[in-house]
């Protein structure tokens, strides 16, 4: 299927026939990696710098035959690229950006050079939000490529369905995680800003980043920037029952708006479960029912994610019908309940959530998959907003659901994660050393449990390692 759009013409990397050369600064990072390849994929000389060059993303940029530099001496100055382009790792004192900054080199931020160099042009799909952007994306992306579209994409994940994060596609469509964290440390504006989008998801809104951001006002403000960029014959989709980001709507808006919730309460878009214990659900549109979804996911927030995803579609051409057939053949993304394996009857979950509100929905639909089958949930809190402590009276309550959790209190958390996480019934722990937590857990878990691992960091393979160690003792 196709759909009227004014062709962006082709799409040239080249400047009197000499291929273009970036040098990414910051280049093993979730985006800029991604970012990497899409430019090389697009034609482009591309090479770049990070301290600590590491896998798995310096594998695949390397397979890609993209020369990696470690750390980030000014030397580099010799390779004289066409433009320098900078992670929001990068901060003024750096030895290569001090040299960059005064040799007068020409260079652009991240977001920015995407914008300009991959996106001008074309129609673009963002997925913004403070929870499921990745998983999101990545429904939406598949709901595209599975009905022919062949977008391009750029998410902050790699989807089962698909095995990278990024790629050019064969059309006008690109589809982008729409990430509201700063674009770099001489443009202080959210990443989302640049990308122009025609389709914008906005899944939800809660204060998060607590580094950058004051307040929810303040998040709210770039929220606005991004409403403010999408066209009059653009499409707006969000949940109707949040007040957060109804705020910021009626702050001005110049699109079409669509909203979301369970059917029956109002919104355009409704859903109903059809099945409790297997999250299957009805799609229905203005009151009539469009589709039905037949999936392996779990909870409510994805329920919503893939209802985004569909009113998404439509807006570009496809049938919702066809968008819910594609999204029961959806695979998940990995490092979102991605199952890592089982062993003796224990399963083991790899899961990014490191907010309250994920992790409370996120062990919400596990357990109502699982049943009264023993849930325990091992997080560890390392996000910057968790360091600062912002959300630590919430996690008590986040986590209750579980009927064990097993913390980790890393040695730069920066409070005491004892003193807010306890438990009447005592099933709460506290530890800081990776291996004494895994030998202590491994050592009573429960016939049958369902052990959910949750970090938005490496946590020492925490899932693997527990798997490991009850592999030991079978």
């Amino acid at each position: 299927m196709t759909v009227a759009w004014p062709n962006c013409g082709e799409r040239t990397q080249r400047k009197n026939n000499v291929t273009q050369h970036i040098h990414i600064l910051g280049i093993c990072g979730t985006f800029m990696g991604s970012l990497a390849r899409l430019a090389k994929d697009a034609g482009y000389r591309v090479t770049g710098c990070d301290a600590g060059v590491y896998p798995p993303m310096s594998t695949q940029l390397e397979d890609a035959g993209i020369e990696l530099i470690e750390g980030f001496s000014a030397d580099q100055l010799r390779l004289k690229p066409d433009v320098f382009v900078i992670g929001n790792v990068v901060s003024r004192g750096n030895a290569l950006m001090e040299a960059i900054l005064d040799s007068g080199a020409a260079y652009a931020s991240g977001p920015q050079w995407l914008a300009e160099h991959i996106l001008r042009g074309r129609w673009v799909l963002g997925v913004a939000g403070t929870h499921g952007k990745t998983t999101t994306t990545s429904m939406l992306t598949w709901i595209l490529q599975d009905g022919g579209f062949a977008p391009g994409y750029l998410i902050g994940g790699v989807a089962q369905n698909f095995g990278r994060s990024s790629s050019l596609g064969e059309s006008d469509f690109f589809v982008i995680e729409a990430d509201e964290y700063d674009t770099a440390f001489f443009d202080k504006r959210s990443k989302f800003v640049h990308y122009q989008p025609r389709t914008l998801i906005l899944n939800n809104l809660e204060f998060d980043h607590a580094d950058i951001f004051a307040d929810l006002a303040a998040i709210q403000t770039q929220f606005h920037h991004l409403i403010r960029t999408v066209p009059g014959n653009g499409q707006l989709i969000h949940p109707a029952a949040d007040t957060a980001l109804v705020d910021v709507i009626e702050r001005g808006c110049w699109t079409p708006v669509a909203t979301s919730g369970q059917h029956g309460e109002g919104a355009n878009w409704g859903y109903q479960l059809t099945d409790t214990a297997r999250n299957h659900f009805d799609v229905y549109l203005d009151g009539e029912k469009v589709g039905h979804v037949a999936w392996s996911l779990s909870g409510a927030h994805n329920i919503q994610n893939g209802l985004h995803a569909i009113a998404a579609a439509r807006h570009v051409g496809v049938v919702p019908e066809q968008a819910c057939e594609s999204l029961s053949r959806f695979g998940g993304v990995k490092r979102r309940m991605e199952v890592v394996g089982e062993i003796a009857g224990i399963t083991v979950y790899d899961d990014f959530a490191h907010h309250p509100t994920a992790i409370a929905t996120t062990l919400a639909g596990a357990r109502a998959r699982i049943g009264k089958a023993p849930l325990i949930a091992v997080i560890e809190p390392r996000s910057n907003t968790m360091k600062m402590g912002v959300h630590r009276e919430a996690l008590a309550q986040a986590s209750a659901v579980a009927d064990q959790v097993w913390w980790f209190e890393a040695p730069d958390l920066g409070w005491p994660l004892r003193e807010v996480v306890q438990r009447e019934d005592g099933q709460a722990y506290v530890y800081r050393d990776h291996a004494e937590l895994r030998s202590a857990l491994v050592a009573q878990l429960p016939q049958g449990a369902h052990v959910v691992v949750m970090s938005n960091g490496g946590f020492d393979a925490m899932p693997r390692k527990i798997l490991s160690a009850l592999e030991t003792q079978a």
